[in-house]
């Protein structure tokens, strides 16, 4: 005779499947005692599906979230987070380019702490003293080779006035690849002499971790500084644009949504994207004319200072005005160039970028974590907001490179290059030298003019 008792309970929204199978069996006669008399228990686990069944959708009697009562209180944490972290980034804003920097390597370093932390295992630490260190030693390696190679040439001017700081910069900037090649293998022979036995995957697991978080994480979120510098307005336009398309299909997904979107994340619906897509397209437009109009946003930064910052803006951020029908309350509307590049910025945000997110959640699916941290109440961690960002941060650059910055050599671009690759010396010689060869041409001219 066979007895199946099935249990199946609902955790938040994956389902875990017990399945209790017990044997019992009769034996007439024999009396063998290697012949099993009694019940004998065997419990497995049987993989489920990862799209919630319809009983745990409809809450209360019904599959619209927002008539889910508990969420209320969920939503209202999520909403104070955000306002409090929207006015403090705002003020970062005011500050300049130097403090939004700052608050950009701050957040690398809490992505970095919580996805280190996600594959560490105390017992094993414990015996590997001092281990924990290296992947520290090997993520300010990366973060001095990448900020060395953005930020060099801004360095450079910052300290042109005072002769030993400039020096003293120069070098750095011509050693520093070699710099950095070292102390990444100084990393790498401090790792291999750290081998324990009975410890080696261990070891080598979070080796390879350490290196792909630098690679996925910290790679893509430092394009976000270049981004900064190029101009305020091409790392706040994005940013925002991710903001506001997760706040929309957070809303539209509450009220609204009714159909999944994708298994990885069962709370996410069509309602929910769909509207955060047009709303997100629509603010791109908008917000480009308003943050267009501000010096502070669109001048980019050639130094490491703080003050205020006076630029011609350029073609792309001065209004061109289009006529209107006659039965529209104005003539005509100003539309500045950069308007139409944010068209696309909004489209990348809306459709592309929330990949980010299907990727992170993905990625906690397979280590069995609902967040990536608790620094944000409401939100989880820093990286559980980021995962969007890094996707966006990357695209932002590589279309401002391709579109939006001149292409053609420049006055700026080879002074900045002089500033940066000569010595004073050198800089004192090429002017001599440039100096003489204008006035023979200046003399020629006006040899042949007579």
């Amino acid at each position: 005779m066979i007895l199946g008792v099935r249990w199946i309970a609902y955790k938040g929204k994956e389902p875990d499947i017990l399945l209790m199978t017990t044997k019992i069996s009769k034996y007439s006669g024999s009396g063998d005692p290697s012949t099993p008399s009694g019940p004998t228990g065997r419990l497995r686990r049987r993989r489920g599906s990862n799209e919630v069944p319809p009983e745990a959708i409809k809450e209360n009697g019904s599959d619209l979230l927002v008539n889910d009562i508990n969420k209320y209180k969920s939503m209202l944490i999520r909403t104070y987070s955000s306002v409090w972290m929207i006015g403090g980034f705002a003020f970062i804003i005011y500050m300049g380019h130097l403090y939004i920097w700052a608050m950009v390597v701050v957040i690398q370093i809490f992505m970095a702490k919580e996805l280190f932390n996600l594959l560490r295992r105390a017992h094993e630490d414990r015996h590997l003293p001092g281990f924990r260190l290296l992947n520290w030693h090997f993520f300010f390696t990366a973060m001095l080779f990448v900020y060395g190679r953005i930020l060099n040439q801004r360095l450079a001017n910052t300290v042109t006035s005072d002769k030993f700081l400039y020096q003293l910069v120069s070098r750095f900037i011509k050693y520093h690849m070699v710099t950095c090649y070292f102390l990444y293998i100084a990393g790498f022979m401090w790792f291999i002499l750290t081998l324990k036995k009975k410890m080696y995957k261990y070891q080598f697991s979070q080796y390879a971790w350490t290196h792909m978080i630098l690679i996925v994480v910290f790679t893509q979120s430092s394009f976000t500084v270049a981004n900064i510098f190029e101009g305020i307005f091409w790392f706040l336009l994005p940013v925002s644009l991710i903001v506001i398309n997760d706040i929309a299909a957070y809303f539209f997904g509450f009220f609204l949504g009714r159909t999944p979107l994708i298994k990885l994340s069962p709370k996410k619906t069509w309602e929910g994207f769909i509207g955060a897509s047009v709303t997100t397209i629509l603010s791109a437009f908008l917000l480009a004319n308003i943050l267009g109009r501000s010096q502070w946003l669109t001048c980019p930064r050639k130094d490491l200072s703080t003050g205020w910052l006076h630029c011609d803006p350029g073609p792309l951020f001065k209004p061109e005005y289009f006529a209107l029908p006659e039965w529209f309350p104005w003539r005509e509307i100003p539309i500045l160039p950069v308007q139409w590049h944010a068209l696309w910025l909004g489209l990348f945000a809306s459709i592309i970028a929330p990949f980010g997110g299907f990727f992170a959640s993905g990625f906690k699916r397979a280590f069995k974590i609902k967040d990536f941290g608790d620094s944000i109440p409401g939100h989880g961690g820093i990286t559980d907001r980021m995962d969007c960002q890094m996707v966006m941060a990357v695209f932002a650059y590589i279309y401002h490179q391709s579109f939006v910055a001149p292409q053609s050599t420049t006055i700026e671009m080879l002074m900045d290059q002089i500033l940066m690759n000569l010595t004073l010396e050198e800089q004192l010689d090429l002017y001599t030298k440039l100096g003489q060869m204008i006035q023979g041409r200046q003399f020629g001219e006006s040899y042949l003019n007579n």
